[in-house]
């Protein structure tokens, strides 16, 4: 029976859609899956021997990055009897899934970078979830919508749906009501064309005929105008990068392991509690209760390479400064009173002929600052004032604007180290003196791509040129926003509690956190208030070029979303906004780095590593980190972990 209910009665067909429909059915009664009979998902690494699975004697392993690729890296060798020492720069780990506290007048709230979804086929993030006991920190959202904009197509409702491809298909279209609004003619030859790579995906034949050619550039000609509107450009941005940045190859993965490939059906979690409470904290604290060190706020200040293996890293902790140089990048967007630098919330501005330059991140929650007509700089977050020196004038920020010096400058970056640390800090061997240097037997690059990109600019010793080139070639994707409203009433809202919009200038999905997650639920039942959090996924920076742009949108938008709260009474609101989520361009994918990085002691793990199997967004980070974890345990002669994915072929696959 299908789990669809409440159906709306089906239309007379023309002949010509009659054929059509005829047409895909034909080809489903060639394809091998049965509604009946799950697909089981694949082993992608798996041993047959059976060998040890604990170490027999003494192994370091040095992880550098806390978010979830190193996280997952770090539990599963920790597990195996590795001494693990994990580096995170930030005061809290989790990367993209990082909470932290935030006050809303006398209140406490954990604030996120966003709504995240735990989805079934997501086999690797799960079982890790099962070993640790934690699923009740989880709840099914039962379904969830796609919403356009003044109506230009009937929402599109996905609710629990076990049937694999091609029956999710046919159950989707008897449930969609612009089913007939697809556009889809299999007797055109580039419909057929778009319906063969759908279904046909496989790596890497799928990236070789199309990583060369953006979506945007794809969709160009003869598209079934339904489908990309419907289904193709929401879902491509919820791979946060935008379609005219964004491989087809990659996107065919995406739809492929979401879709076309898995067996799971359509639902998905959200957490009972914020990421860091429901996730992040319970695989953190099985680390260390396996011995494993974790060090936050660690800056790593050098590295050394010896005989072509990492000998040492040096880092130093809780500074409130980086003493260590680092590179940024020209902002070409923001106006041009000052020089600009840095995206998202890390932006530095140089006065016009001067090299000096003042950290823009408010220090009161790191919303960047904004430059007004009196020389002074206002955050559009909290209010706080600083003067045009970084000097702090009023809250609720208490520490001024943090101040570096230009040390080198090219056409396009400037080099920066925190003010006056050349002259505080001693160094020795290009590090600070007061830094630990740690020797290990293996390391693992797990940070995210300005991250790793920084880590290479601090080896000392001969690197592969080649190496060198993949890492210096990683790009970031257009930066993400999130923004979190408090309201002082709820609305009625007949959607999902998740819902991805389409057809706004900057919002992609809104989320009514007040009917999710229990900390927002109490309040909501202490207060009747509400909490509503939008996101755009791949925004651009020339047309939002400063977190002022961005919430003045958001704001407008979320009253056009909901009407109703424009005579509400808006409490607070929290804007992040960040650019550092892994980039997947046309033609990346030939020269981007793998799990073993030709550095024989030395994995790289995160969203950014080439992937063997079909996976995307958690999963893949958490999978890119298993995947390091098991290149060391082969290493050394141990039971690999085993990794599951979907099918990595398609139906359709020559």
């Amino acid at each position: 029976m299908s789990q669809f209910t409440n159906l709306p009665q089906l239309p007379n067909f023309s002949r010509r859609t009659t054929l059509k429909i005829l047409g895909v059915s034909a080809v489903s009664g060639l394809i091998g899956y049965s509604r009946f009979k799950k697909p089981q998902p694949t082993h992608f690494q798996q041993d047959s021997l059976i060998l040890p699975r604990l170490l027999n004697q003494p192994k370091q392993v040095v992880i550098v990055g806390g978010g979830l690729a190193g996280l997952a890296c770090a539990y599963e060798l920790s597990q195996r009897g590795f001494k693990v020492t994990l580096l995170e720069k930030s005061p809290q780990l989790g990367g993209k899934i990082a909470s932290w506290p935030i006050k809303v007048g006398n209140e406490t709230f954990n604030m996120e970078h966003g709504f995240h979804g735990f989805f079934p086929q997501y086999y690797n993030l799960n079982s890790i979830i099962d070993e640790l006991n934690i699923k009740t920190n989880f709840i099914s959202l039962e379904f969830y919508s796609v919403v356009f904009r003044n109506n230009q197509y009937k929402p599109e409702v996905f609710r629990p749906n076990h049937s694999a491809f091609p029956w999710n298909i046919v159950d989707l279209a008897i449930s969609s009501e612009n089913r007939l609004r697809w556009g889809i003619n299999l007797i055109k030859p580039a419909h057929w064309k778009v319906f063969r790579e759908i279904g046909g995906f496989k790596i890497p034949d799928s990236f070789q005929r199309l990583d060369s050619v953006s979506v945007a550039n794809w969709v160009k000609k003869d598209f079934p105008q339904g489908l990309y509107d419907l289904y193709f450009l929401p879902f491509a941005k919820s791979s946060l990068n935008a379609p005219d940045k964004l491989s087809t190859a990659e996107l065919m993965q995406f739809f492929h392991f979401y879709f076309f490939g898995n067996p799971e059906g359509l639902a998905f979690k959200g957490t009972r509690q914020d990421m860091g409470t429901s996730l992040v904290q319970p695989i953190a604290q099985s680390i260390q209760q396996q011995n494993g060190e974790i060090v936050t706020e660690a800056t790593v200040s050098n590295i050394q390479i010896k005989a072509g293996k990492i000998d040492s890293i040096s880092y130093f902790q809780g500074e409130s400064l980086n003493p260590v140089p680092f590179w940024v990048k020209r902002n070409q967007w923001i106006e041009k009173d000052w020089e600009y630098f840095g995206a998202g919330d890390e932006v530095y501005a140089i006065p016009a002929g001067t090299n000096e330059a003042l950290s823009l991140t408010c220090t009161h929650q790191g919303c960047t600052v904004k430059h007004t007509e009196n020389g002074q700089f206002y955050c559009p977050c909290h209010g706080s004032i600083f003067e045009s020196n970084g000097q702090v004038i009023s809250g609720p920020a208490q520490r001024n604007l943090p101040q570096y010096k230009v040390i080198q400058r090219q056409p396009e970056h400037v080099k920066l180290i925190a003010l006056n640390a050349e002259k505080t800090l001693k160094y020795s061997n290009n590090s600070p003196q007061n830094s630990t240097t740690i020797q290990a037997d293996y390391y693992i690059f797990a940070t995210d791509i300005p991250g790793v990109q920084h880590l290479f600019s601090l080896t000392e010793g001969e690197v592969n040129s080649t190496l060198q080139e993949q890492i210096q070639n990683l790009q970031v994707a257009d930066p993400f926003a999130v923004c979190r409203f408090w309201f002082d009433r709820d609305f009625p809202w007949e959607q999902s509690n998740f819902t991805s919009l389409s057809g706004y200038e900057l919002t992609d999905s809104i989320t009514l956190y007040h009917r999710i997650q229990q900390q927002f639920i109490n309040w909501h039942q202490q207060t009747g208030g509400s909490v509503i959090e939008l996101h755009a996924y791949c925004y651009k920076e020339s047309q939002f070029p400063t977190q002022e742009d961005l919430l003045i949108t958001f704001e407008k938008e979320l009253y056009e979303i909901v009407p109703k709260l424009k005579s509400a009474q808006l409490i607070h609101r929290e804007l992040v906004n960040q650019k550092n989520f892994a980039g997947y361009p046309p033609g990346s994918y030939a020269k981007r780095p793998q799990t073993a990085s030709g550095i024989s002691n030395l994995m790289f793990a995160g969203d950014w590593v080439k992937m063997p199997f079909p996976c995307g967004l958690m999963e893949r980070a958490v999978s890119s980190g298993l995947l390091a974890a098991n290149e060391i345990l082969y290493q050394e002669g141990l039971h690999r972990r085993p990794l599951l994915s979907v099918n990595p072929e398609g139906f359709l696959t020559i």
